[in-house]
């Protein structure tokens, strides 16, 4: 049932209003580049970005920014400006999530944008227009997918996982016989929604995961009875001064715990 309107954050309602938008139109610019052979810098060496990550950051920040002004702005394809930190809410942005799908041709890529106050999101959105779906959240209210109320689903004998493979690898005996490791997707926020949306029942994150990368999937997976965990089993916080984290666990119920137990105790890097 979802909380009383006191219960929102001031604005949150306002701010998904304006994600929803805004990712949509950023997701309507990234598609007039998939499958078009858009132009490919390396960044790092190692990992790639394309004009289209380029045109839809730049599409977000001028249009978020502009309604706005105060909030600060943290973003995969923009340059961090620590100025952000004195900000009471900030943008958190990957105009891209899974760049390497998209140059693939595959569909699981989407556009994440969230709103972050005291290292926690208010407000997210996964805008996947190769699939034709949105997924949104507030805190207390539930999770969305094109409308529909979505949910994690509940523990069967088969047990769909991602992630990489020495920490599936990790897993207590009496649960490898019921695992079945998924295909590799490529957009972790994307792997997170799926969750939620009950089509796979965990993940693990490999270490060096982003802010822009969780920020909105992780309010989306806990609003629809998921969770996100570190190594401590807490929950991570966004937009501060650090925005990387280690080893994450994604799932629910036992299944999770099972998860954390096993980041918990497997060697950082």
């Amino acid at each position: 049932m979802p909380v009383p309107d006191a219960v929102i954050s001031a604005g949150a309602r306002e701010d998904l209003a304006l994600l929803r938008d805004a990712a949509r139109e950023a997701g309507a610019i990234a598609m007039r580049y998939f499958g078009n052979n858009p132009q490919v810098w390396m960044k790092g060496g190692t990992s790639p970005v394309s004009e289209a990550d380029h045109a839809a950051d730049a599409y977000l920040r001028e249009t978020l920014l502009k309604a706005r002004p105060d909030y600060g702005w943290l973003s995969e394809e923009t340059a961090d400006d620590h100025a952000r930190l004195s900000a009471r809410r900030t943008f958190v942005v990957d105009p891209i999530d899974g760049t390497r799908g998209f140059l693939d041709g595959l569909h699981s890529w989407c556009v994440s944008v969230a709103v972050v106050e005291d290292g926690r999101s208010l407000a997210g959105v996964l805008e996947c227009p190769a699939k034709h779906e949105t997924y949104w959240a507030l805190p207390g209210e539930g999770a969305f997918l094109n409308g529909k109320r979505i949910h994690v689903r509940p523990l069967g004998d088969t047990v769909e996982i991602g992630g990489p493979k020495p920490l599936v690898d990790l897993m207590p005996e009496a649960w490898q016989g019921r695992l079945r490791r998924i295909a590799y997707i490529p957009s972790l926020a994307y792997r997170l929604a799926m969750i939620a949306n009950g089509k796979i029942d965990a993940t693990f994150v490999k270490p060096n995961a982003h802010d822009w990368d969780i920020a909105a999937a992780d309010l989306i997976l806990k609003e629809a009875g998921g969770a996100l965990f570190d190594r401590g089993g807490l929950a991570p916080c966004y937009a501060g001064e650090v925005i990387n984290h280690g080893a994450l666990a994604a799932g629910s119920g036992e299944l999770l715990d099972v998860l954390a137990g096993v980041i918990a105790g497997a060697d950082e890097g």
